[in-house]
């Protein structure tokens, strides 16, 4: 199967209806009926659990279990604080990056509906070129055009309300995928696209398979944690996003080298089933998909390590979209890196036997 024949116009169009739709974690269930009316066409059941995590199910009743996972959350703002002249001050929800807030557009997330607001700064007339202050946590603030305290609240922002950029899907140069929270609804897409193509070649599978969409990755693999506990998976295959290292400023050292358009990533580390990953090093080289490798330390960071630690222990894998501005509004993928990571999750299936257990004692 030809890389270039997977993503059709349909499936890119959802792609993009996908990414535009906010999902800020805690907050994924809108985006995740988006991802399920996709996929429904592709599998016989659903499981969803309380704080919407979703899951579809190809052959239900199969006792031996494979997941192809992905997280739906994007990363995000919490109103923390409201002054008395009506100015927002914030916290994280995830990994949000205070230095890129300065002059952004965001959407605040009320029960009236959006209310919109910019990220505030101070003019570079107004700044001690000497000794400028950088953005931090401490000193970046929304304006919603409020004059003061009374008039926030009567647009229905209160702490608590929940922020996300406006920033929308657009291409690159013709093959280059740009959005913010492309980490990780491209997971989302790219394990659909999976689900699509089965049931287009008509594979009958030897085992269930649960095509799961996350939440709540973003503040600890919270998500993944639980509904593993639901499945019991016997075989768990995830897929994230990693850096591209080959923009400036960058310590190749430190995170190694991968590049936007390599091919997938595929991870070594402790949660990685050696033997698993070693199935799909050999996909890979069978069908002649480019692909790249990637050290981890202690974890890796991803909903790998929470599948892997569960249920006395799940065989895992991670295979990795490289991704350049990771946590900014323009986060970059290639498109061939895409439509590679949906093959070889789609031919590394197409090898795994029932009952398989990738023991290193058999």
């Amino acid at each position: 199967m030809a890389a270039s024949k997977i993503i059709t116009a349909k499936s890119l169009k959802f792609f993009e209806k996908y990414l535009n739709n906010a999902s800020p974690t805690g907050y994924e269930w809108e985006g995740q009926k988006i991802w399920m009316d996709y996929l429904r066409p592709y599998v016989n059941d659903f499981i969803t659990d309380t704080y919407g995590t979703a899951v579809g199910v190809i052959n239900p009743d199969a006792k031996f279990k494979v997941v192809i996972e992905g997280h739906s959350d994007e990363i995000s703002w919490y109103v923390n604080y409201i002054t008395d002249n009506g100015l927002l001050y914030v916290i994280r929800n995830g990994g949000s990056d205070h230095q890129i807030a300065p002059s952004k557009w965001v959407n605040i997330h009320t029960k009236k509906g959006i209310v919109k607001g910019v990220f505030g700064w101070p003019a570079i007339h107004t700044r001690n070129r000497a000794k400028e202050e950088p953005p931090k946590l401490d000193n970046i603030f929304i304006d919603i055009g409020a004059k003061d305290k009374e008039e926030v609240e009567k647009m229905g922002v209160h702490v608590g309300c929940v922020i996300t950029y406006p920033d929308e899907f657009q291409v690159l140069n013709k093959n280059k995928f740009v959005c913010r929270a492309i980490d990780n609804r491209a997971g989302g897409f790219m394990i659909a696209e999976v689900a699509r193509l089965l049931h287009e070649n008509k594979n009958k599978l030897p085992f269930g398979l649960y095509i799961t969409n996350s939440v709540q990755e973003e503040i600890g693999l919270r998500g993944a944690e639980m509904i593993t506990q639901t499945i019991k998976p016997n075989i768990a295959i995830v897929t994230d996003v990693c850096h591209d290292t080959t923009t400036p400023m960058i310590d190749k050292k430190k995170e190694g080298e991968t590049a936007m358009g390599s091919g997938p990533v595929i991870s070594y580390a402790p949660a990685v089933q050696n033997k698993l990953r070693e199935r799909i090093i050999e996909t890979a080289e069978a069908k002649k998909i480019p692909f790249q490798r990637l050290a981890s330390s202690r974890y890796t960071g991803t909903d790998t390590d929470a599948f892997a630690y569960s249920n006395g222990g799940v065989a895992s894998a991670l295979i990795s979209l490289p991704l350049r501005y990771m946590h900014t509004t323009v986060e970059t993928v290639h498109k061939d890196d895409v439509e590679n990571v949906i093959r070889l999750i789609y031919e590394t299936l197409l090898t795994i036997k029932e009952g398989e257990t990738f023991s290193y004692f058999d």
